[in-house]
Order: structure tokens, then C-alpha cells, then sequence
């Protein structure tokens, strides 16, 4: 723990906690930074309720259930009412506001609208768009992208693609790709990229 983080206020976890786009990131960012320097750990509400909390929204952040949303209410809830601090109170409503979006739920059926969890978005190879020129396969630390450098006399190549198991959601492919052909799509409702 750093002495900045220390030092570190509930309102300004939560202004940076606000520049995410996902409530469910913007939830895990602020309990974490919350976990790490404000909280003074005094309440059992506020201490057991946020680590909990922790725990619930990694798992939306991934493999999420309503069961996760439902005990995130009432770890909530229970830290408005039963917190003996202002921070622990605050922390509460801050979790509910985020519950109130609806996007909590989304993230249960396997869709974070907006593409910040990595575990339910997938990066995808437009093949129209690729000009096969192997950049995000040189970049690639986790060899998950496959394909073969095309060349304007030959045909036959193998056409890049991204191996989602082994992709790590870096995003550096994405970086390096002068065509824009790689895209970001909600893995549940991913299907082929169309030829």
C-alpha cells in the first residue's frame, strides 16, 4: 500500500473509479482502492461487507450470479445502515447506485455492454478488413493470434485469427492493426466474423 493510496479519500476513489465505463468495474476499482487506503476496518458491517464485496464482483466480472448481485445488495445495504463511518455509509450507497443501472444483471447473462470485462468480451479477426500483413501476430506475447503473412503472387494462405483460449485481452493487437480489422465483441453473442 502506497502512501498515496493511503492518503486517499472516498470521494476521490470515486472520481476515479467514475472514468470506467463499466458499473461493474467502476464497483470492483472502487472497492478495491477503498480496501486498500480509506477504510479503517473498525465495523464488521464495513471490513467483512467489502472484502465480500470484492469477491461478488470479480465473479460479474466473469462468471457471475444472481445470487452474487442479490448478496451485493444486501452487503450494501447492511453497510448504509450498520457502518459507524461516513466512508463505510458512503461506500454502501456507491455499490447500490452502481446495482440500480441494471448492468449488474446484464453481466449475469454473460454481457458487459460496455466491453470492459475481459472475461466476457472477445477480440475478433474482421477478414474482410485484413490485409494479412502479421503485425498483431508480432505482437502477440501469448502466440494467440495465427495466420500467415500474405503475398501479392500467391493465394492459399491461412487467414489470421485470434485463439480465444489462449488470448489474453491485452489488446495490443488492436494497437498495431493499420486496417482496424480487430474488434472487440461480447463473447457470449459472439458469432463467426463474417468472410
Amino acid at each position: 500500500m502506497t502512501e498515496q493510496t493511503k492518503e486517499m479519500k472516498v470521494d476521490d476513489i470515486k472520481t476515479a473509479a467514475e472514468e470506467k465505463t463499466c458499473p461493474v468495474q467502476k464497483a470492483l476499482y472502487f472497492v478495491t482502492e477503498f480496501l486498500a487506503g480509506p477504510m479503517c476496518g473498525r465495523c464488521f458491517p464495513c471490513a467483512m461487507g467489502s472484502y465480500e464485496a470484492r469477491i461478488r464482483l470479480e465473479n460479474l466480472s466473469g462468471e457471475g450470479t444472481k445470487g452474487d448481485v442479490l448478496a451485493l445488495r444486501r452487503i450494501a445495504e447492511d453497510m448504509v445502515e450498520a457502518s459507524f463511518c461516513k466512508k463505510g455509509k458512503d461506500t454502501g450507497k456507491f455499490i447500490l447506485d452502481w446495482i440500480a443501472s441494471g448492468v449488474f444483471n446484464e453481466h449475469v447473462e454473460g454481457n458487459c455492454p460496455d466491453l470492459q470485462c475481459a472475461k466476457l468480451i472477445e477480440y475478433r479477426i474482421t477478414p474482410k478488413k485484413c490485409i494479412m500483413c502479421g503485425e498483431c501476430k508480432r505482437v502477440c506475447k501469448f502466440i494467440a493470434i495465427h495466420g500467415e503473412i500474405g503475398k501479392s503472387y500467391k493465394g492459399g494462405y491461412l487467414p489470421y485469427e485470434i485463439r480465444q483460449r489462449r488470448c489474453t485481452r491485452c489488446g495490443e493487437c488492436i494497437k498495431v492493426c493499420p486496417e482496424g480489422a480487430i474488434v472487440l465483441t461480447a463473447a457470449k453473442a459472439a458469432e463467426p466474423v463474417p468472410a
